[in-house]
């Protein structure tokens, strides 16, 4: 839903005309052509973005990994619940951009049911290919995803005592 539109202020988007999306209580800068041609996100990555997967917070999970990008200020955080090594169920917070939100979202579908080790293998590129791209300024956003996972998954080994 576009909610405001007006001049932009200054610097690269002086003289743009920008659109706002009202999205969960924030207001989205989008431009003259819509958020997927102008930043170039993907349809995938919109709809991850706007309908995310597995939100939430695990009480008491098996694993949890916390990981940020000071630079950004993006901040991601995954629980998972393990049953005979194999993630049971996933959930995620994050607090950043709308590819953090997508990137987020994918990583849990991609772990869940997954062996402990094949979690572990899924990498920054799998995500972002899972997404059919992030444009080359969002590509840190999939590095924190993955990282997410994998640092979850090694606090799981490391309550076990099983750190491989």
């Amino acid at each position: 839903m576009v909610v405001l539109a007006g001049r932009g202020r200054g610097g690269a988007h002086a003289g743009c005309y920008q659109r706002f999306i009202c999205f969960r209580g924030y207001h989205i800068a989008v431009g003259e052509s819509g958020l997927t041609d102008s930043i170039g996100y993907s349809q995938k990555v919109m709809e991850h973005f706007m309908n995310p997967r597995n939100v939430g917070v695990i009480e008491n999970p098996d694993g949890y990994g916390k990981v940020g990008n000071p630079v950004c200020g993006d901040l991601m955080e995954i629980f998972i619940r393990v049953r005979d090594d194999v993630i049971e169920d996933i959930r995620f917070r994050t607090f950043g951009c709308g590819s953090a939100i997508a990137t987020s979202s994918m990583v849990t579908e991609l772990a869940r049911g997954k062996t402990l080790e094949e979690a572990l293998q899924i990498t920054r590129d799998d995500v972002a290919t899972e997404l059919d791209g992030l444009p080359p300024l969002k590509l840190h956003c999939s590095n924190l995803a993955a990282d997410a996972l994998h640092a979850a998954i090694r606090d799981y080994q490391e309550k076990r005592g099983s750190r491989q």
